[in-house]
């Protein structure tokens, strides 16, 4: 199966007057699969947005190449957007507007006629339980609430692959269990999704394969299962721990 995103040595660095040159991705590959969910594993500070927003076209590698739905990132990156949802906790909402009026607005963006775009939001809407919020004001709503709206915005065009960075950080259990079942359907439609997170209890529940990347570099790759017979452990907490400890797969 041809992968839905394909790194190739990719890199970022950056100049720091302080530190000097950081090397916030270093020389990563790696593939990720539609119909599948791709876990990127790592601490703060490790490169996994840097890395994202890569695929996303918000930033240009260093060197090395990344491919995005059969697009290059550096020379189709036009192409590449209208392959992917990308969810960063760095976007903003329009505080004026409401939930129905962001996703209709961001479906007429990516093309969506307006019938599509009422079925499509409809669908999100009932998805994520948004109903009892959907037309009031964003600068009215709970963190929780805010969050669905994003991710309700990121696939209102339905795309082929999702981009998701810390998608539940900081939600409660209700929240967070609506989003991750969303993604688990989206993994159903056949979807390629690369879920980045710090929560490893819902990396172990959903993700089909896992990267654990540290100081930038690819430290260990695998299914949870590689990754326990390998460690001998079974709690992916644990296993994060000593990838990282060790300096990964030998």
């Amino acid at each position: 199966m041809e992968a839905a995103i394909s790194l190739n040595n990719l890199s970022k660095h950056f100049e720091d007057k302080k530190r000097g040159l950081v090397k916030a991705v270093d020389e990563l590959t790696f593939n990720c699969r539609p119909g599948s969910i791709f876990g990127l594993l790592g601490l703060n500070g490790a490169g996994k947005t840097t890395t994202l927003r890569i695929l996303a076209t918000m930033l240009t590698p260093t060197s090395g190449t990344a491919i995005v739905g059969g697009y290059n990132v550096q020379t189709e990156p036009d192409k590449v957007k209208s392959k992917i949802g990308f969810l960063t906790g760095n976007t903003g909402l329009y505080l004026r507007l409401t939930p129905r009026e962001i996703i209709t607005y961001f479906g007429r963006l990516s093309g969506m006629d307006t019938s599509a775009v009422k079925s499509r939001g409809n669908q999100l809407i009932e998805a994520l339980d948004m109903g009892e919020f959907a037309d009031r004001r964003i600068d009215k709503l709970s963190t929780g609430q805010k969050q669905k709206t994003s991710i309700a915005r990121t696939m209102i065009h339905n795309p082929p692959i999702l981009i998701l960075d810390e998608p539940t950080a900081g939600l409660d259990v209700l929240t967070s269990r609506a989003i991750i079942k969303l993604v688990r359907s989206a993994k159903d439609d056949g979807k390629c999704v690369i879920f980045s997170t710090h929560i490893m209890h819902e990396a172990a529940a959903i993700c089909d394969d896992i990267a654990v990347i540290h100081r930038g570099r690819l430290r260990a790759i695998g299914t949870l299962e590689t990754f326990r017979k390998k460690y001998q452990l079974e709690d992916l907490d644990d296993i994060f721990v000593a990838i990282i400890k060790n300096g990964g797969a030998a």
